[in-house]
């Protein structure tokens, strides 16, 4: 049964949409990647989306379906193979911390937004315990072993990040997390999760924190000469 035309209405930086990239990566399936500019929402956008938000995927110009998680359990149901384990409480689970990863984005965006030396800080620790906690779930190589998963397509976009951001950080967040380190350094070889993004992503993202007028602001351009995105 062929796929039907797909859509995914994105932004270079947003976490979410590439949870949906890689999925649609991981599942084999044919689609268009539509960028917007969200400082800037064109109308066509705002009339197909209830929330105002990225992503969005399109169906046949006629459906529309919103929020990451729905359009990832959507592409992994029409078609073959499952990214959830088979036992239903596993997969419980296994959403529980998809879940738990959508917090953990919350909680870097309090981090990036810091403007007190005092908060920025207090953040760290917090994500810092966060990992902690998360190493006591992980088997590596993946999430839950030798098989990718939905957890995997969850986490990647948020280990990405950390690509950027650890030279920028007072300390170690991943300090004792050896398990999620191992994790980590798998996705990033994972040929789905390097293709969710552009090669322009890494400078897409420091001059997004270049111009928070926050801690990490001050931090990279301590760290490096800002460069002119161009393209």
């Amino acid at each position: 049964m062929p796929h039907p035309e797909l859509v995914l209405i994105s932004h270079h930086l947003c976490p979410y949409v590439q949870r949906s990239v890689i999925v649609l990566a991981e599942k084999g399936i044919a689609h268009e990647r539509r960028y917007i500019d969200l400082s800037d929402k064109p109308d066509w956008f705002l009339e197909l989306s209830p929330t105002g938000k990225v992503p969005l995927l399109w169906v046949d110009e006629q459906s529309v379906l919103f929020e990451s998680a729905v359009i990832c359990e959507y592409l992994n149901d029409i078609t073959p193979g499952n990214l959830h384990p088979d036992d239903p409480l596993l997969r419980a689970q296994e959403r529980a911390w998809i879940e738990f990863g959508s917090q953990i984005l919350n909680d870097i965006a309090r981090l990036y937004n810091a403007r007190e030396e005092q908060d920025f800080n207090d953040q760290c620790r917090l994500l810092a315990r966060k990992w902690r906690r998360l190493e006591m779930e992980v088997q590596a190589p993946y999430f839950r072993g030798g098989l990718f998963g939905m957890v995997d397509a969850a986490y990647g976009p948020i280990f990405r990040y950390f690509d950027v951001m650890d030279s920028l950080l007072p300390l170690d967040l991943f300090d004792g997390c050896d398990g999620i380190r191992a994790w980590r350094r798998q996705l990033q070889q994972r040929r789905s999760v390097q293709q969710a993004v552009e090669s322009s992503y890494p400078e897409r993202l420091r001059q997004f924190l270049r111009n928070r007028n926050s801690c990490i602001s001050q931090r990279l351009v301590q760290h490096q000469v800002p460069a002119v995105l161009t393209g």
